[in-house]
């Protein structure tokens, strides 16, 4: 006879709590679906939280991140420079404009792109003309250098922008996993040329699916509209001056995103609460925990921790039906990107995948839940220690 299993307690699932469904009735019953006024008012939400001057709805954060390099005039057989560990949509969208990324590998205290590292690749390793920044072993073009705010984390702005200006080098934020992460009072993906942002499903908050591109420059912020909507340049022909995409998001969808923005707040104080969780339960274990860069306020997106044989804890947890993954691989590591330069010292990225795991950390999980996750994993780096 199978036994009756644990309650399963996901790894990080949408909290769909607010007015989630009246907003999206409404949305539809308005018959506006493309475009309309939840999709104008999600983006004013979010321009006014943020402080971007210009936000873009957009239909997912990889496609923010496509547009976003092509207004920032990646081209063809260009370079970009990206942190090696982060999901592989950062480096996808970089491909799909036909250039290829340049992995740098991260810091091993903030799990971010490593700027010494970064700084010294460009300082030795590049040259510069009229024409921008070119890499001195295949002579390319590097364009563009995107920092990922993994897991809530921020990169050092002040520094990279700095780095940037002196190379000739377009600053795109990916910030993706960081809505309600601040770094000295300025939001996440608002310093640089653009940022870009995703609402799938396990973010913060959620359209779905569903992304977004911030930017104070309103001819850049022009273009972006023109670029998602075919590209289309007459009011009533069918006339497309570029290359353009279909990548709006859509006013349902925004409808949700509206009813998510008025629980931020709320949210990011439960993921706040989850994280200090972990941190202080498995305090006196060999465990290592995600550094926050100075002067950053994170929202602590994703838990994750450190420690050897994580595949072994992820394996414990199934057993007990509770959701956890490991840290995604390195970009470097993926077949698909095998034959892209790669600049490291020690690779950093490799060992903070191998051992990280990611813990369940939704907004909705309970008190009770969070002991139970503990208590599996506390058992099992006890017996680990005995052993």
């Amino acid at each position: 006879m199978e036994m009756c299993r644990p309650p399963a307690i996901p790894l990080c699932e949408p909290n769909l709590n607010g007015r989630e469904k009246q907003y999206m009735a409404e949305a539809v019953d308005s018959n506006w679906l493309s475009g309309g006024s939840f999709l104008h008012r999600f983006e004013q939400q979010l321009a006014e939280y943020t402080g971007a001057t210009h936000v873009i709805g957009v239909c997912n954060g990889t496609s923010a991140l496509q547009v976003a390099l092509t207004l920032a005039c990646v081209e063809k057989g260009d370079l970009v420079l990206i942190p090696d560990l982060t999901f592989v949509a950062t480096a996808n969208a970089v491909r799909y404009l036909g250039a290829n990324p340049v992995m740098i590998d991260i810091d091993a205290r903030t799990w971010l792109m490593d700027l010494d590292l970064l700084q010294d690749f460009l300082e030795n390793h590049t040259y510069r003309n009229s024409g921008g920044c070119f890499c001195r072993q295949s002579h390319r073009r590097i364009k563009a250098v995107v920092p990922v705010h993994l897991l809530g984390n921020i990169c050092e702005m002040d520094r990279l922008n700095r780095i940037a200006e002196q190379f000739a080098l377009a600053v795109v934020e990916d910030a993706a996993c960081s809505l309600g992460s601040f770094q000295n009072g300025r939001h996440s993906g608002t310093t640089g040329l653009l940022g870009t942002m995703s609402f799938n499903s396990n973010k913060i908050i959620t359209t779905a699916g569903g992304g977004a591109i911030l930017t104070h420059d309103g001819l850049l912020a022009k273009r972006a509209r023109h670029l998602i909507m075919q590209a289309k340049s007459h009011p009533t022909e069918y006339i497309h001056n570029e290359l353009g995409y279909n990548f709006r998001l859509v006013n349902p969808l925004a409808a949700i995103g509206c009813a998510q923005m008025e629980q931020l707040p709320g949210f990011l104080q439960r993921k706040k609460e989850v994280a200090t969780h972990y941190r202080e339960t498995f305090a006196g274990y060999e465990v290592a925990f995600q550094q926050l860069t100075p002067g950053t306020d994170a929202n602590y997106w994703h838990a994750a921790m450190l420690l050897d044989e994580s595949r072994s804890l992820v394996s414990a947890l199934a057993t007990e039906n509770i959701e956890a993954r490991p840290l995604w691989m390195p970009i470097h590591e993926l077949p698909v990107f095998r034959e892209d330069l790669y600049i490291t010292h020690n690779s950093v990225a490799a060992e903070v995948s191998r051992r990280g795991i990611m813990l369940p950390c939704s907004t909705s999980i309970t008190g009770e839940q969070l002991q139970r996750v503990s208590q599996v994993i506390g058992s099992a780096l006890d017996v680990r220690i005995k052993n």
